[in-house]
């Protein structure tokens, strides 16, 4: 089954830091698209904490979706975005599925990394 995953920052292959730049390369672009979500900046980067049900007026904050060619490259952003699987509640960032509204319309399960703190 396909991995597909929701760039919203800085994995983006066109402004990926120099660190994590060879895996970001290797991501094949599929199309634009939006998820809820609040944005913060953070300084460096950004972080997106995906709204709720119960909050209908959450902006759409805009990204692309990127197909994720192996488990390689899906480790190596993991570890960029300190996602830690065996322990979320030290992970930066947590991976998790959302859904991507596309420019067309259309609706797709993606991965996408969430802030794991109080971006206070």
């Amino acid at each position: 089954m396909p991995t597909y995953l929701f760039i919203y920052g800085t994995l983006h292959p066109d402004r990926a830091p120099a660190e994590i730049a060879s895996a970001a390369r290797r991501l094949q672009p599929i199309g634009r698209g939006t998820i809820r979500a609040r944005l913060y900046n953070l300084g460096e980067y950004p972080g997106a904490i995906l709204a709720d049900d119960t909050d209908p007026a959450a902006p759409a904050v805009p990204g692309e979706v990127f197909l994720v060619p192996d488990a390689a490259t899906l480790s190596a952003l993991d570890a960029y975005e300190d996602y830690r699987p065996d322990s979320p509640t030290d992970s930066l960032f947590l991976r998790t599925k959302t859904v991507v509204t596309f420019d067309d319309g259309s609706r797709k399960s993606c991965w996408v990394y969430v802030y794991n703190r109080d971006p206070r």
